[in-house]
């Protein structure tokens, strides 16, 4: 999901240089509006189902879900978030 979450924040990003910077071309924009949203789609679908498992957890899944179809850097930089405080976790356990 990680993987996927940082492909939906640079698909998004290419929407916001396509649709303002260079003022929407077509058929590029919509190609990357309906990719933005059925991946969206998608990750929150997925993340519904990861909290349910109990992969991930609901904080995650609320910054995917709720805020990723506005923004999917949200989810992205919880994502990064997360994995560094897991690998300090485990470096710090190694060194105890």
């Amino acid at each position: 999901m990680e993987v996927i979450s940082l492909f939906h924040s640079l698909v998004y990003t290419g929407l916001l240089i396509c649709a303002f910077l260079l003022d929407g071309p077509q058929p590029y924009t919509f190609i990357l509006g309906l990719t933005h949203g059925l991946i969206w789609i998608g990750m929150s679908i997925t993340s519904i189902v990861a909290v349910h498992y109990r992969v991930i957890n609901l904080r995650l899944a609320l910054a995917i879900a709720l805020l990723g179809c506005v923004a999917p850097f949200f989810g992205s930089i919880e994502f990064l978030r997360q994995s560094h405080q897991r690998r300090l976790a485990a470096e710090g356990a190694l060194v105890s």
